[in-house]
């Protein structure tokens, strides 16, 4: 008889989803998929809206990831209006942005994602947390954490408006310049995110590196891909957060693909399965060939260990000594191996700590040109920036008038979903065996999708716009007695 087992809902994340495990009679997985039942629907309900209004509406998406959506909806109406932006402005934006993701990847290292390392993937549940991590580096570490993330969110409250939902990009450039005062906090501010960097990099060493254990799990085969990478990079080649063209590499490392945001439809569409709300971009020139990886699959991947896949290193010093320290303890790149994203988040951190410094050192950056008004005529506008969670892409049309006809998001987390869903399956594949299930593992199933910090409210939306999700009804055998759809 075969068993069904759900994880639901599964943990430590933004957004709902479950896990469902399908075991055959001889108690080994037979399929494993991850659903998404909830709908936000943002594309749809921004028709009819004016666009300057985007940068507003958009951010309300997630309270985890506002500042990013705020950014690539900032970019994507400077290209509406068809204007480039002042020096100063830019670099407003891509402090706030730098700010946003060193205080988004410390949550998730030490409140979400590294519990499983700190505390331990089969540890109880009750401690799976940042109590438990706590206990286990000790309060001073623990108010670090939370000192480190209040002075990184004040920059974002100070020059975004808001910490949550910012407000401070419009078509055009910012509401609002920095002054001398400001600017010597935020410099206090990156050195001090530097520092805990460094500390919270020496603390993966110390607690994951040394440990044989947690090394096996993270270069063994159970979780690991081979698929194509994708992330934004400068003019080098190297990681780069807001500027830049999107580079794609092969599985072997190759570039496949280097092109400016706007030609982005060229490279990337998008698969639906009606099981799921959420949608699984693929490689238009590869095609989709279905949850498989390997250079014949168009399956891509972006977030941290796919941004430095991607590219040719990083753009600051010490990250880049970082970045060579993982690739040599990894084998070489590209590195396949998922967990390994919890490694590369903190070079992330480190990249984003050091770009803070450098932008807030800048005096440009208090120039207090920081708009151009508008004048053109709008159309069409594409902005791209990274996210936390990888490549983050608005895309909007708009009437003579500036009011939106037709919005496409490619959140970062969509951008991962089917990898997400080979992970699991995989996890769940090397892990459940002659039906011997307890809470460890099942944890270290959710594990498989945990290193891609996926943020599921943001990433759920319908093609094109309708709501076609499926309920199987099924028996004892787990054989399907009745499909529902609307």
């Amino acid at each position: 008889m075969k068993k069904q087992i759900t994880i639901d809902p599964i943990t430590r994340l933004e957004g709902h989803g479950r896990i469902s495990i399908f075991l055959d009679d001889a108690g080994n997985v037979d399929k494993a998929f991850l659903q998404v039942p909830e709908l936000r629907g943002f594309e749809k309900f921004s028709e009819g809206r004016l666009a300057e209004e985007m940068a507003r509406i958009t951010p309300k998406i997630c309270g985890v990831c506002p500042t990013a959506h705020h950014m690539a909806s900032g970019k994507a109406l400077d290209a509406l209006y068809k204007v480039e932006i002042p020096p100063a402005a830019k670099k407003i934006r891509e402090l706030v942005n730098s700010a946003f993701i060193a205080e988004d990847h410390t949550l998730h290292f030490f409140y979400l994602g590294g519990p499983d390392f700190i505390v331990g993937p089969d540890a109880p549940a009750g401690q799976r947390n940042i109590l438990g991590v706590i206990e286990k580096v000790g309060l001073e570490a623990g108010l670090k954490v939370i000192q480190i993330r209040k002075r990184l969110r004040d920059i974002i409250t100070k020059q975004g408006g808001r910490v949550i939902h910012p407000v401070c990009n419009l078509p055009g450039g910012v509401s609002k310049g920095v002054n001398e005062e400001d600017r010597q906090e935020y410099i206090e501010t990156a050195e001090a995110a530097i520092e805990f960097s460094q500390f919270t990099l020496q603390a993966f060493t110390d607690i994951v590196l040394e440990n044989k254990g947690y090394v096996d799990l993270i270069v063994g085969d159970i979780y690991k891909h081979r698929t194509y990478y994708m992330g934004l990079v400068d003019e080098n080649n190297k990681v780069n957060f807001y500027h830049g063209k999107i580079r794609v590499v092969t599985p072997d490392g190759e570039e496949f693909a280097k092109f400016p945001p706007r030609d982005y439809l060229d490279h990337i569409a998008e698969h639906v399965e009606p099981w799921s709300y959420i949608k699984f971009p693929y490689l238009k020139n590869v095609g989709w060939k279905g949850f498989v990886d390997g250079n014949e699959s168009g399956v891509y991947r972006v977030a941290p260990l796919a941004r430095l896949n991607a590219s040719e290193g990083m753009a600051t010093p010490l990250a880049q000594a970082e970045y060579e320290k993982m690739y040599s303890v990894l084998g070489g790149k590209p590195a396949h191996n998922t967990l390994a994203y919890h490694w590369a988040r903190l070079i992330d951190l480190l990249y984003a700590s050091e770009r803070l410094l450098e932008l807030a050192k800048d005096e440009e950056i208090l120039d207090p040109d920081v708009r151009v008004i508008p004048t053109a005529e709008p159309e069409e506008g594409i902005g791209v920036v990274e996210a936390p969670r990888g490549t983050l892409i608005h895309h909007y049309r708009t009437d003579k008038r500036g009011v939106i006809k037709d919005v496409n998001l490619i959140v970062a987390t969509v951008n991962n979903s089917a990898a997400i869903s080979m992970s699991i399956t995989k996890a769940a594949k090397g892990l459940i065996k002659n039906g011997e299930v307890s809470d460890g593992l099942l944890n270290m199933v959710e594990m498989a999708f945990r290193a891609y910090d996926p943020c599921l409210a943001c990433a759920t939306h319908s093609l094109p716009g309708e709501t076609p999700l499926e309920v199987s009804i099924r028996g004892n055998s787990g054989d399907i007695l009745k499909t529902l759809r609307k």
